[in-house]
């Protein structure tokens, strides 16, 4: 059992046996009144979204989850394939469940894959991912006296803004929590 106040983003917790996902939480301290956990949780076995309050001294109960290392292979018709490290075994993940971190995924990639009672529940990337700039626009030298970013597409792809020396064909390394360029490798 955690306190309601350590509810976070992308935690499994169990609300009347039903396991959820938490989409979003936020900590609200309204000038009157005492503070409380608003969260858009998500049904795992009926895949319905709910918003649900918690009061700060509420307890949750914390749904256990298996993680498990493996590669990811490749995708066809919006089945997102990974292998096992240990025992080599291929499992499929439907795009839904992986949803916007289909942009990052490569082949060879490491991931976590998340489980709850054998069944897979989605992935956890690595932190950074470094990417392809695919289509960007052109540096132009003393354009301006600030530094500017531009937009830039990248491979898999995601859309994220990068400073003006980097060009088409650049590998960039990209935040995967917040999509946002961090370095140029």
């Amino acid at each position: 059992m955690i306190n309601a106040t350590q509810i976070r983003r992308g935690m499994l917790i169990k609300l009347d046996g039903i396991p959820y996902v938490v989409l979003n939480a936020t900590h609200i301290t309204p000038g009157k009144g005492r503070a409380y956990m608003q969260c858009v949780i998500r049904n795992l076995q009926t895949g319905l979204s709910r918003d649900v309050r918690f009061r700060s001294n509420d307890r949750v109960e914390e749904a256990e989850v298996d993680e498990v290392d493996m590669e990811y292979i490749y995708n066809a018709d919006n089945i997102y394939y990974f292998m096992d490290l240990e025992s080599y075994e291929q499992i499929p993940l439907d795009a839904e469940l992986i949803g916007e971190s289909a942009k990052f995924l490569q082949p060879n990639i490491r991931v976590r894959v998340r489980f709850y009672e054998g069944k897979p529940l989605g992935i956890i990337l690595p932190k950074y991912v470094v990417l392809k700039v695919l289509e960007t626009q052109a540096y132009i030298k003393d354009a301006t006296a600030q530094a500017q970013m531009k937009p830039a597409l990248l491979e898999g792809g995601h859309n994220c803004q990068v400073p003006p020396f980097v060009e088409v064909g650049d590998l960039i390394k990209v935040n995967t929590e917040t999509g946002e360029y961090v370095e140029r490798v």
